[in-house]
């Protein structure tokens, strides 16, 4: 058998999946959840089970100047991420989402598995717009998120109540 390599979605069927992806999420969180960590957990088990370039999915706090991993899926990680380095704290540092197609371009980068080459970390906001952690997603192709990502997982995760 030869190499296996995942074919990246265009941006029509990409967007019809996450349409249907934040209907699911949005009913379960409507229907069962009242606190924030079970509705974290049930958006990481369903992005990570239904988007099959998504090789490690989660989240990580902030506490005591230090970012500490939340509910995931995925390979082992790293439970602490020292301030100020990688693409997490590089998202909560500029306020806002980023993408970054080659990890082992990006300075700082953190190595949790070896095997991530791209990743998209979005900032887990209060009500008030407080940043308070990340949603930090991998893929092990290199170039496989983009604008579509940022903005459904922006709108995913604001489902979550905080």
């Amino acid at each position: 058998m030869g190499s296996f390599k995942k074919t990246l979605m265009d941006s029509a069927k990409k967007n019809g999946r996450y349409q249907r992806l934040y209907d699911q999420i949005k009913e379960l969180v409507d229907n069962g959840s009242n606190n924030s960590l079970s509705t974290m957990s049930t958006i990481i088990a369903v992005l990570h089970n239904k988007m099959d370039y998504y090789y490690w999915t989660g989240f990580y706090f902030l506490v005591d100047n230090k970012l500490q991993v939340g509910p995931y899926q995925g390979s082992l990680a790293c439970i602490d991420l020292k301030k100020d380095t990688g693409a997490c704290w590089g998202c909560i540092n500029q306020g806002m989402p980023l993408i970054v197609p080659n990890v082992n371009e990006y300075p700082g980068h953190i190595a949790c598995d070896s095997k991530s080459a791209s990743e998209i970390v979005i900032p887990l906001k209060t009500s008030n717009g407080k940043i308070i952690g990340v949603m930090d997603v991998d893929s092990v192709e290199l170039n496989s998120f983009d604008e579509v990502d940022a903005i459904w997982l922006e709108k995913i995760i604001a489902l979550i109540k905080l």
